[in-house]
């Protein structure tokens, strides 16, 4: 580079901060008001308008015969539109699926997708395709002066700002939008209900949205449904122009079998299917047998679900199928569009109608004064025939003997220049008799079509009326009953997972390397089952089917695992880590199972523990439920079930051999915590290990007392226990010699 100084004149200099920032706004101002938001006025974002005026030009109405797709795409992007031909083209599909929009504005032949799956459509060099019925509404009166043109992108051809709707396709076809910082999201409604708003917004311009939701129920959707959400709800909706509201598939009983007939917008009857049989899969739907796909052509949706038998609820199935799956979706409502004033504008129900109708009697008016100018065009030539057939032989005279008879016809009949241009071009065989009968014939009816346009041009009233009148003629031609149907029904519940499986009697066996199992039934005799090499039996306890096991580890915590869910007793089971999230180095310690008001005792090591409430240990949470406060040092022990806190009895025994027993009902009822001593150890013994418990039992009634030494085993009927008898805290009484090393505490 030079050392000569740079020149910078004649460049605009700016901080990249102000660059930034003005770059962005114009991007998103862009994708605001040329991409992602429709228009009030027709409905239409610019792809859509475009490609629908780009058929128009190429003659592909609803009478004409179709064309390839690759065609109108070509032309769209060509002409109007220098996007991507993808992004076009899938404009173009969703335009044309029955499944999408509520009144496609494109009849297509070919694969143009499914419910299913929306997307499955034909590559565009195979599809074919033209203009519905319904789009004529949108273009019919394009070519009368209706609308402001604008140039295309390389300022070639002009193309219109917007069409010139005669129905409010924002509402009837509805939109969903993703600009910068807003988005849209307005569902399509009911032709003959929306109209009907509009009739009655015409005649009553005060009316609240109250009074136009006597006439709008609410959205109609392509695919039908049924929408639960209630009235009130949806007036709510209709007022501030956002919400939410859920929409239901509709479902027939057919001698016990369930079958689905509708589903809601967007939703594929397969992915339906999938997310059922996942749970069917998960045992976590025993009431279904069954399921097929039974659609077709004559039935597009037709899911059948089959009860495992007549005794099944098929309300409640079908409300916890509702809640757990896209049978029942909300969907969100945010009517953002494009106003008549160019800017971006959240409406309510009310002020969508008054915007649109504005912009309706806006084209009315221009294209009545459209068609008067011509008329009044037409009149004038006209006259000037008049003229030229009254004077016909003087006419003739002057075109054959002057050199430039226009301005001499001009000053001889008092002609404007625009009537003498059109005698001279009369055809000879125009200047028959008959011809000046038509003309008369003609005039007469111009002049009373004038007085009409002027009549209505006059009244805002007869505008008001005209426009009515269209707007019901249209109806009369397009419109189709409603769909969607809007019905209060009861609140999609999922049912409570041990509701869903049958309770029977299970017996759940945990090992002490922490693999779980389950065998069906109560009287299983764990000794006789095998383990994995180096694995032993740790922990069992009985329960049902339909509920949760509490296993309860070194930490203190506990953690619920249905029992439903776990493997056969024949295998080894599972590792229990599998099911649940455990702290680093925690191991298990043991399991309880049963109803809610059950009570257990749980205990450390240390000395301490109290009674809880099996319902005060179930959680959801894969990382289980903090119970048992653990002091440092000390280990969780087994939990023993209490039985009858009035009357059962506690043993505790320590590494020294002493052996304390007395009434369960001194040790306190807490939902968690540290408890109280049970056993008198001083901190100071426990702390240097001299001292501390190895177990703690709940001896019922009628049970015998079995002491562990690893060899041998002591057995202790109750009439035994007298020696041992005190009260909480005190340190016990030591057992025979011989029989002090005990390493398991427990009671059969």
């Amino acid at each position: 580079m030079s050392n000569q100084e740079l020149n910078l004149d004649g460049i605009e200099q700016l901080p990249v901060k102000d660059f930034a920032e003005r770059s962005y706004l114009d991007y998103s101002m862009y994708v605001i008001l040329d991409r992602a938001l429709p228009s009030v006025a027709d409905g239409l974002k610019p792809v859509q308008r475009r490609i629908t005026y780009a058929m128009s030009e190429l003659g592909l109405s609803a009478a004409s015969k179709p064309k390839k797709s690759a065609r109108t795409v070509g032309d769209v992007l060509g002409k109007f539109h220098p996007h991507g031909d993808s992004a076009c083209y899938e404009a173009m599909v969703l335009m044309a699926q029955p499944f999408s929009y509520r009144y496609p504005i494109i009849n297509g032949q070919g694969n143009w997708g499914s419910q299913d799956d929306p997307k499955s459509f034909a590559a565009m060099r195979y599809t074919e395709s033209k203009m519905s019925p319904y789009a004529k509404s949108l273009l019919q009166e394009l070519g009368e002066g209706t609308v402001e043109w604008k140039a295309n992108f390389d300022g070639t051809l002009q193309e219109p700002v917007t069409l010139p709707a005669r129905l409010p396709n924002l509402l009837l076809n509805g939109t969903t939008g993703i600009a910068v910082g807003m988005s849209t999201d307005i569902p399509p409604h009911n032709m003959r209900e929306v109209v009907s708003a509009c009739v009655y917004l015409l005649d009553s311009p005060k009316a609240t949205v109250e009074d136009l939701c006597q006439h709008i129920k609410g959205p109609d959707y392509p695919t039908g449904g049924e929408i639960v959400t209630p009235h009130d709800e949806i007036v709510a909706i209709y007022k501030t122009g956002n919400g939410t509201l859920k929409l239901r598939a509709k479902f027939e009983n057919e001698s016990g079998q369930i079958v689905v007939t509708e589903l809601p917008h967007q939703v594929s009857g397969a992915k339906v299917l999938e997310q059922i049989a996942t749970q069917m899969r998960a045992r976590k739907l025993p009431m279904v047998s069954d399921l097929r796909d039974e659609s077709d052509h004559e039935n597009p949706v037709r899911l059948v679900i089959e009860p495992r038998s007549n005794r099944v609820d098929i309300e409640n199935l079908m409300l916890h199928l509702f809640a757990t799956t896209d049978l029942e979706r909300t969907y969100r409502i945010n009517m953002n569009a494009i106003s008549l004033k160019g800017a971006p504008q959240l409406f309510n129900l009310r002020t969508l109608l008054k915007e649109w109708l504005s912009y309706r009697l806006d084209t009315v008016t221009r294209r009545l004064t459209f068609r008067l100018n011509k008329v009044d065009a037409r009149l004038h030539l006209l006259d000037g025939y008049s003229i030229a057939y009254l004077n016909i032989d003087e006419v003739i005279a002057i075109i054959r003997s002057e050199d430039n008879p226009k301005p001499v016809l001009m000053k001889r009949f008092k002609l404007s220049e625009i009537q003498a241009d059109a005698i001279l071009d009369l055809k000879l065989r125009h200047l028959a008799k008959l011809e000046e009968f038509k003309i008369d014939g003609e005039r007469k009816e111009l002049r009373a079509e004038k007085k009409e346009l002027e009549k209505i041009l006059g009244s805002q009233t007869r505008l008001k009326t005209l426009v009515k009148k269209e707007l019901l003629a249209d109806v009369e031609i397009y419109a189709d009953d409603r769909r969607t149907q809007i019905i209060q029904r009861a609140v999609a519940k999922a049912i409570d997972e041990s509701a869903l499986v049958p309770s029977e009697p299970v017996t759940v066996i945990l090992s002490a390397r922490g693999y779980v199992r389950g065998a069906k039934g109560h009287d299983i005799d764990v000794s006789a089952l095998s383990y994995k090499s180096g694995d032993e039996y740790m922990a069992s306890a009985q329960g049902r089917s339909n509920q949760s096991a509490i296993f309860l580890d070194s930490t203190g915590r506990t953690y619920a695992v249905s029992a439903h869910g776990l493997p056969s007793a024949r295998s080894h089971g599972d590792p229990l880590a599998g099911y649940v999230k455990q702290p680093d180095g925690a191991v298990f310690s043991g399991l309880m199972m049963g109803a809610n008001d059950l009570k257990y005792l749980v205990s450390s090591s240390a000395g301490y523990g109290f009674v809880l409430r099996l319902e005060d240990t179930f959680t959801r949470n894969k990382a289980g439920k903090k119970v048992l406060s653990v002091p440092k040092g000390a280990t969780v022990l087994a939990p023993s079930l209490v039985t009858d806190y009035e009357n059962d009895w506690i043993a505790v025994v320590n590494n020294q051999g002493r052996l304390l027993v007395y009434p369960i009902a001194e040790v306190p009822e807490l939902a968690k915590g540290k408890g109280n001593k049970l056993f008198g150890i001083s901190s100071k013994k426990f702390t240097s290990g001299e001292e501390f418990i190895v177990g703690a039992t709940v001896i019922r009634d009628n049970s015998i007392l079995k002491l562990d030494t690893g060899s041998r085993t002591m057995t202790l009927k109750q009439n035994d226990l007298d020696p041992y008898f005190s009260e909480r805290g005190k340190r016990g009484t030591l057992l025979p010699k011989g029989w002090r090393n005990v390493k398991r505490l427990y009671t059969e």
